[in-house]
């Protein structure tokens, strides 16, 4: 989705291309300079608390105030919403009148809330979602015309992509702070998705054990890719290989050079595959 502007032109003089991901539990950007094909900024920041829209808007201003990186004029702008007020629609039985019908059974909606969609093209489907409507207003009067997307979109189509000639079954799992999704493809097709709240190792492994039961899928046999904010040393992780017989981790397999290299090659996964 692109929200544009026929007199921010400013932007355009400059080869350098921001995104933002964007959750109430905290967010993350990271700047593109496109001339070297080199991600000069990387950065993350974590809340104390997970806050409301509200909130979350404040914080935003005061890091676009203290963040010299954000300062400046961009080619290009990317913002992914990071929530779990999405779900996937088969192109077949999408009626775009129908939107808020189909989030209500599996969010809570609200009647004020603007809510939007876009074409997943990897998986012939349309995801519908509610974006931070008061950050889109925030960013559109601080740089003008940009694009912006569900995570959900990025990690299907990055996911789909990178497993577009696989003949197994892939449970991926990213992995944020207080949240992850799951992303499930058997033979390069999409099986399944959702997005869980976490707060103990216990209530992680639960879904993840519970979603694989769901599937007929046996921790004994299915590959389970971690991407995203772990590593080995994670309790998160530990606890995943006690009862899951293959994990591994992912890569972002991405050309781009960097000014300082991330945690690793699967970390800051939809926020790098925005690009």
């Amino acid at each position: 989705m692109a929200i544009t502007s026929s007199n921010n032109t400013i932007n355009k003089l400059t080869n350098l291309e921001l995104s933002i991901q964007i959750s109430l539990n905290g967010l993350s950007f990271c700047i593109l300079e496109r001339n070297t094909n080199t991600i000069t900024n990387l950065k993350q920041i974590s809340f104390e608390k997970k806050l409301n829209p509200l909130e979350l808007l404040d914080q935003l201003k005061g890091i676009f105030n203290s963040e010299h990186a954000l300062q400046t004029n961009f080619s290009k702008v990317h913002v992914i919403h990071d929530n779990d007020l999405s779900t996937l629609v088969p192109k077949s039985l999408f009626n775009d009148v129908a939107l808020a019908d189909y989030l209500k059974f599996n969010s809570k909606i609200l009647k004020s809330d603007f809510i939007t969609y876009d074409h997943i093209a990897l998986n012939d489907s349309i995801c519908v979602y509610v974006p931070y409507i008061n950050i889109n207003n925030y960013l559109y009067d601080k740089y003008g015309e940009f694009t912006f997307m569900h995570i959900s979109c990025i990690l299907i189509e990055s996911i789909l992509q990178l497993e577009k000639n696989s003949e197994s079954t892939k449970f991926y799992v990213n992995v944020s702070l207080n949240h992850i999704e799951l992303i499930i493809v058997d033979k390069s097709k999409l099986l399944f998705y959702n997005t869980f709240e976490y707060v103990t190792k216990e209530d992680f492994i639960y879904y993840i054990l519970f979603t694989a039961e769901q599937l007929n899928l046996n921790p004994e046999v299915f590959n389970l890719v971690f991407i995203g904010d772990i590593n080995k040393d994670d309790e998160f992780y530990k606890i995943t290989y006690r009862y899951v017989r293959h994990v591994e981790f992912g890569n972002r397999n991405d050309v781009f050079k960097y000014s300082e290299l991330p945690k690793s090659k699967y970390s800051n996964f939809a926020l790098i595959k925005s690009f």
